[in-house]
């Protein structure tokens, strides 16, 4: 079809995004991946979905890094999406999808597999914690996007590929209760240094009646760790209470630990000195 002079000068007009090859748009934010996906809306063929990392961030996944290339699989039998900004794959097989904003996604257990082959064995089990917790919002959480059986027999299905040996040894770690990526790490270092296992996110009472879920908690030594991350400390709000927690916490004979990138990134072993520490005057105080 012929375009019109005035069709064809709007198309060049300087607000007329062009995302993908034979796409253009208007007024999205293409540095959103729910945006990109709605540009990329009109080449989808029926039976693609939206796979791993752009799978994961529709689903919310906690991933440590994000692209703005879009990830597209392909139904058996179809050629693979191409194009600039996208990676395309096949699958041997019917790939079970989800709707997710609308938008087309491979189901979470299969996308936490597919995660496998990029992500390092920490940030899988985080992944996992996440798709099994639900996020909560203005102190609600939502429904888990997969369970540990799900992702079992996604485990199983997915056999020897690529990331198998990643799965196995994330698979028993995932675990629900855990409400971010740093969460989930530090019960991860805490385990893998020899300590015990904490409670994730565990109602505790305070001493005017109120709840609190601390983000880890040793119940047999009365500590809770809380992580503290960038925001914690230029909100002032944030920081305000955070400062309220601790002295709840404290009121309520608790002793509180908190933990920074630092902890995790930079100096594990002084972490772990400082929460041993902790430990052993805990275990000084208890009744014999």
């Amino acid at each position: 079809m012929e375009l019109h002079e005035s069709t064809r000068s709007r198309l060049r007009a300087s607000d007329v995004q062009r995302p993908f090859t034979a796409v253009r748009s208007i007024g999205l934010d293409l540095g959103s991946v729910l945006d990109r996906c709605r540009a990329y809306e009109p080449l989808l063929r029926g039976g693609d979905a939206f796979s791993h990392q752009t799978a994961a961030m529709l689903l919310g996944a906690p991933l440590p890094t994000t692209s703005p290339v879009l990830h597209m699989i392909a139904p058996p039998g179809f050629v693979r999406p191409r194009g600039r900004g996208v990676i395309g794959h096949t699958s041997r097989e019917a790939v079970p999808v989800v709707l997710r904003l609308g938008l087309p996604v491979v189901e979470p257990a299969l996308v936490w597999c597919q995660l496998a082959a990029t992500l390092d064995r920490a940030d899988l089990v985080a992944v996992g914690d996440a798709f099994v917790t639900g996020a909560r919002t203005r102190g609600i959480r939502g429904a888990a996007l997969t369970d540990q059986v799900a992702l079992a027999g996604a485990v199983a299905r997915w056999a020897s590929r690529r990331g198998a040996r990643h799965l196995a040894w994330a698979l028993p770690r995932v675990r629900a209760g855990a409400e971010s990526r740093p969460e989930s790490l530090t019960r991860l270092v805490l385990v893998e240094h020899g300590l015990p296992e904490p409670a994730l996110n565990d109602p505790t009472p305070m001493v005017d009646g109120s709840v609190l879920h601390p983000d880890l908690k040793w119940e047999h030594w009365r500590i809770v760790l809380e992580y503290e991350g960038d925001g914690h400390r230029t909100s002032r709000t944030t920081w305000q209470r955070d400062i309220r927690r601790k002295r709840d916490f404290e009121a309520a004979g608790w002793t509180v630990i908190r933990v920074t990138s630092d902890d995790l990134f930079v100096d594990q072993a002084a972490f772990i000195r400082r929460v041993r520490a902790q430990i052993a005057l805990a275990e000084a105080r208890r009744p014999r």
